[in-house]
């Protein structure tokens, strides 16, 4: 069996979240990887048979939860409450810019709009009859989530560092020359190595066994290709993200959903949810599929806003968060499971930047460079910019792209700051290519910064 180009786009964007959707994958003549490579592991012929029907089902089915035939509880906090929310009068963005921006959210098959800022709730908006407690299909919004649960285990103990190599928990790579070099950090920075997603050739392609099949850890495990020196080349692929299941069971001896149900969500007061398993009992998909409510995620971008530390306790190890926000040199616009302002750029994807891959539009620079992104499938998205201490959550299904009108990744933050009327901050905004750097502008505007700016712009100037 051999799909298409524009079918197994589809089938990627249902499946692993990184970023297009149907429309403009249609309109893309998609590349396949340079190399194919097919499974080699045979497992039961009840497991094949189970794999088989969800990869029929992952093309024929056009929502993603649709596929999520078994799953786990992640455990919430016992007593949750909502965040607080501010009054009317005391709210720091003009009523018609919130207003604007739900009218952008609902034309854009948005289930969830929230903006928070200065520890409050300034709108709330859910459509299509959802609620805060309903559970959104989260897709690669799961990575910053994956990327924290990291950090919490860091924390605790359970690993040493981002630069402890993968190997230590993953015994089976010991003596592989190029598996033994992958460290924790080239996981969540898409440096691993490993074979980057693209087109599938068909059933047998390790593309689709390692995410659809119930065995699924074994074969990234034990088959993954590895076609770069990990640490040397950025390439998005699930398959980094689903094995740090893998390490945090290892490393804990706890089981990945406990886990980042007890010593994350419960730790910031969050609502629970569920995450797909391969299998019953089996192993859980850290690089999509968390069922999780639109607030749950915006506690956890508050929680990265805050330097990991929620209600005065650090959850994360100092400086983590600023690992998170720091791009490589293989790809500037990409940190440890989160977008990044970096330079402007028109349009920016979550492939390889040199890859003709779909990219979303960006019409104009980010009025904040400090600003980073938790950003999923579909164009879900979490804004944060440290410098307002402004969180703009956007969740939902693909934006419709017809008669020339797309989604416009710079339109939500910047027209919500210009609407600020109480408290504006000084932002440095997002450098065009060529221009003066934001660190060296934050070193000379730190002279003369009123002491509310000056620790965002310390973070800058660095």
């Amino acid at each position: 069996m051999s799909l298409s180009a524009s079918t197994f786009a589809r089938l990627l964007a249902l499946l692993s979240g990184v970023g297009f959707n149907t429309d403009v994958a249609a309109q893309l003549n998609l590349q396949p990887t340079d190399k194919w490579f097919e499974g080699k592991l045979v497992y039961s012929d009840e497991e094949e048979a189970l794999y088989l029907r969800r990869h029929d089902r992952a093309l024929a089915r056009r929502t993603t939860e649709e596929i999520y035939d078994t799953r786990e509880a992640i455990a919430g906090a016992p007593l949750w409450a909502p965040l607080p929310a501010a009054q009317p009068r005391k709210r720091t963005i003009a009523q018609a810019t919130l207003d604007d921006a739900s009218r952008y959210a609902a034309a854009n098959n948005s289930s969830a709009l929230i903006v928070w800022r200065n520890g409050k709730v300034e709108s709330e908006t859910y459509f299509g009859g959802r609620t805060r407690t309903t559970p959104i299909v989260s897709n690669s919004l799961s990575k910053p989530l994956t990327s924290v649960a990291v950090g919490r285990a860091i924390m605790l103990g359970y690993i040493k560092s981002l630069d402890q190599p993968v190997a230590d928990f993953i015994t089976e790579w010991r003596g592989d020359a190029l598996r033994e070099r992958m460290l924790v950090r080239h996981l969540l920075d898409m440096r691993s190595g490993f074979l980057r997603q693209g087109t599938s050739r068909g059933a047998s392609d390790i593309l689709s066994r390692s995410f659809l099949h119930p065995r699924h850890d074994e074969i990234i495990v034990r088959e993954y290709p590895v076609v770069d020196e990990p640490g040397k080349r950025y390439e998005y692929n699930n398959a980094a993200y689903d094995i740090v299941a893998v390490l945090i069971e290892r490393a804990t001896r706890r089981r990945y959903a406990e886990f980042v149900g007890t010593e994350v969500l419960q730790k910031i007061g969050a609502m629970g949810g569920t995450v797909w398993l391969n299998r019953d009992g089996g192993m859980a998909h850290a690089g999509c599929c968390a069922l999780l409510p639109a607030e749950t995620f915006l506690r956890l971008a508050i929680l990265t806003l805050r330097d990991g530390i929620w209600e005065g306790v650090r959850l994360l190890p100092e400086s983590y968060v600023s690992e998170m926000r720091s791009a490589t040199a293989e790809n500037p616009h990409y940190g440890l499971g989160i977008f990044v302002a970096g330079r402007y750029v028109e349009r920016r994807g979550f492939a390889n930047p040199d890859l003709a891959y779909p990219k979303t539009l960006h019409a104009e620079p980010f009025l904040a460079g400090d600003l980073y992104l938790f950003d999923g499938n579909g164009n879900q998205v979490i804004y944060v910019i440290p410098s307002q201490d402004l969180v703009i959550l956007r969740t939902g299904n693909a934006p419709p792209s017809a008669n020339g009108v797309e989604w416009d990744n710079s339109y939500l933050p910047n027209s919500i700051m210009r609407g600020i009327v109480k408290d504006r901050r000084r932002s440095l905004p997002q450098q065009r290519q060529g221009s003066t750097s934001p660190a060296s502008t934050a070193r000379w505007l730190l002279r003369g910064a009123a002491p509310r700016d000056r620790a965002a712009l310390a973070g800058l100037a660095r």
